[in-house]
């Protein structure tokens, strides 16, 4: 008898083999729940589909079949159920189908087996029906982005002890004052979105302590909090992000985030925080997006500490800030140059402007800053010298600093150069005479405001590219090459405040897009070229204090574009043309030309011309309004 036994179990168990195999090949076939079918077919009436999403939804076909509808592989019953509007990059919202202001049909709670539900951008409104609470193996539920949604009470969200995402975002919550007591009963969610539920100080103050044991992801974005950070939020000590931003958070940014030692992400943006941000944050070492902007009262000097987050790839303290960024433009990070920037290493973007640093730039800075697309120092008090440097970057503005020596040397990748309002010297033809192995890229180029010296070389043909020249207030000499006339791109052109003498060469005349010329203080001579009389794209024509004689040309009176018009302290003789006065820009507005001359946008910032005019005897400057100045001066 004992050796008969496992010749009796062997068919047994092929016997259970077979009835498995019948079972899961069967629901394959089609199996699924009827009364579920007919309750999907009855919901698929209430709504439009132009797109024919649901086509498949007929009584024809397995329901476990049907677009958006998945089944357990051996019952047939519904667990997921995916109807949540897909998100077009091309629209705001790609609207497949809509339920038009319909509420969430409540025969949805009799899905016992439904473990994934998603509803979002379809439209629905009214009240969130309670009978969701019926379903006690739902994982993921989101209600989020329709129209009109809200809730009334929240006691039945406790009944889903296995929820682990839940979405709410833009249902309104204000009717269920004890939201928070309610959710913080599922001790297994890991996500919560609650952004735009209309939340207030008043609802989040009936409890002092939140059972969040198990949050990973937590947005309770643009809301209507307005109170210092609540307590229990630092009891959700899993926390990876955290978002909190345009609400009415007050208070100072408390040391409690250390807490969170998880954290990946901090949004606290659009906010009333006031004081320093706290040394403590360089204890949270897992942070990679620190974003504080928006609030105006938050003052002091960046703590060192920063420097101890090796992992962070974005910080936003002020202002417009991009993916792997540091900004903290017009923030106190001086009087030392920052040493903790050398443990950042994935950095794009470097917007350290008008940041209060008083030093000179260490060695490390210029090997730390070489892949790094965007370098904005300016309107700080950087000193040191560049003449060993090669620029690399795609955009650098070290405008209105203290550099000094010889000019740095360029990469063929940089696309805009600002070192104006520094004190470099010697030679500015090195950088001109520049060859390289590669097409430059480079289009705007302003080093005035220095103390160069020697003669532009001849050698523009080198640099292709260039929209704008900035090379005024210098101590530059010689006459203009005739190899600026192949920039045939160029629209701004400056060499005020020079000693440049000559006449100006006719070859700048192949610049036929040229809309601002500015020779002014120098010390050119001769007669005013009939080509800049002749090209309508010129707005401004600034040639004041030279030694051009002759007559005021009648043609000028053809620029329909021309704004300012300054040929005063020259040699000229004869009659004024009176058909000045049908110059049509000068009526004002800002029709005709091309506004590019006075301001060049590139990849989120921007560089501005600027112009200094002598009016009844006062040198202004003119920048953010030069587009709207209107002037003639020929005396």
């Amino acid at each position: 008898m004992r050796n008969s036994r496992p010749v009796i179990l062997f068919p047994l168990l092929c016997f259970l083999f077979s009835i498995i195999s019948m079972l899961c090949e069967a629901n394959i076939l089609g199996v699924c729940n009827e009364k579920e079918k007919h309750a999907l077919l009855r919901f698929k009436q209430a709504l439009s589909d132009p797109a024919n999403r649901l086509s498949s939804w007929s009584m024809d076909e397995d329901c476990c079949r049907w677009e958006a509808v998945r089944c357990n592989n051996v019952t047939g019953r519904v667990v997921d159920l995916q109807l949540g509007n897909p998100y077009d990059s091309d629209y705001e919202f790609s609207i497949n189908f809509t339920l038009g202001g319909r509420s969430i049909p409540s025969f949805l709670g009799s899905m016992g087996s439904l473990r994934y539900l998603d509803l979002t951008y379809a439209g629905f409104g009214g009240v969130v029906p309670h009978q969701l609470g019926n379903l006690p193996t739902l994982r993921h539920l989101d209600l989020g982005y329709n129209n009109g949604l809200y809730v009334e009470n929240l006691d039945w969200i406790s009944h889903l002890p296995f929820l682990k995402y839940l979405g709410l975002d833009w249902v309104d919550l204000h009717r269920e004052v004890h939201w928070l007591e309610s959710m913080s009963m599922i001790h297994s969610l890991s996500e919560l979105l609650l952004s735009s539920c209309r939340l207030d100080r008043n609802m989040a103050s009936t409890l002092g302590y939140a059972n969040f044991t198990s949050l990973t992801f937590l947005d309770l974005s643009e809301n209507n909090f307005n109170q210092e950070i609540p307590k229990w939020l630092f009891n959700s000590t899993c926390l990876v992000a955290l978002g909190l931003f345009n609400n009415q958070f007050k208070g100072q940014i408390l040391e409690s985030f250390v807490q969170l030692k998880y954290l990946e992400s901090l949004d606290l943006r659009w906010n009333s925080f006031h004081g320093p941000i706290p040394t403590s944050i360089g204890n949270l070492s897992s942070l990679r997006y620190l974003v504080l902007d928006g609030n105006p009262l938050i003052n002091g000097t960046l703590p060192k500490s920063l420097g101890l987050l090796s992992n962070l790839e974005g910080l936003r303290v002020g202002g417009t800030s991009l993916t792997e960024y540091l900004e903290a433009t017009s923030c106190k990070m001086g009087p030392k140059f920052p040493a903790w920037l050398k443990t950042q290493k994935s950095i794009s973007y470097l917007f350290l402007s008008s940041s209060g640093i008083v030093d000179t730039t260490p060695n490390w800075f210029w090997n730390f800053i070489s892949y790094i697309q965007q370098i904005h120092l300016s309107d700080n008090q950087i000193s040191g010298e560049l003449s060993q440097v090669v620029l690399n970057n795609t955009i650098i503005d070290l405008s209105s600093n203290r550099s000094s020596g010889q000019l740095p040397l360029l990469s063929s990748n940089v696309v805009v150069l600002n070192i104006a309002n520094n004190s470099f010297s010697g030679q500015i033809s090195p950088l001109i005479f520049q060859k390289m192995n590669e097409r430059s890229k480079l289009e705007i180029l302003d080093i005035s405001n220095n103390a160069l010296s020697g003669e532009l070389s001849d050698c523009w043909i080198h640099w292709p590219s260039l929209t704008h020249i900035n090379l005024g207030s210098n101590n530059l000499s010689g006459e203009i090459p005739d190899s600026m006339g192949s920039l045939v791109a160029l629209k701004a052109l400056s060499l005020r405040n020079n000693s440049l003498y000559g006449d100006i060469p006719s070859s700048l005349g192949n610049c036929k897009v040229l809309g601002l010329l500015n020779l002014s203080d120098n010390k050119f001579l001769g007669i005013i070229p009939r080509w800049i009389v002749e090209r309508m794209s010129l707005m401004i024509i600034h040639l004041r204090s030279n030694k051009f004689m002759g007559s005021v040309p009648s043609q000028i009176c053809q620029l329909s574009s021309l704004r300012v018009l300054d040929l005063a302290n020259n040699c000229l003789s004869g009659t004024i043309p009176k058909c000045l006065n049908d110059i049509s820009a000068m009526a004002g507005g800002r029709s005709g030309g091309d506004f590019n001359v006075f301001e060049a946008d590139y990849d989120y910032e921007s560089y501005m011309e600027s112009l200094i005019l002598n009016i009844k005897g006062r040198d202004s400057e003119y920048k953010e309004i030069l587009q709207y100045v209107r002037m003639i001066d020929l005396l």
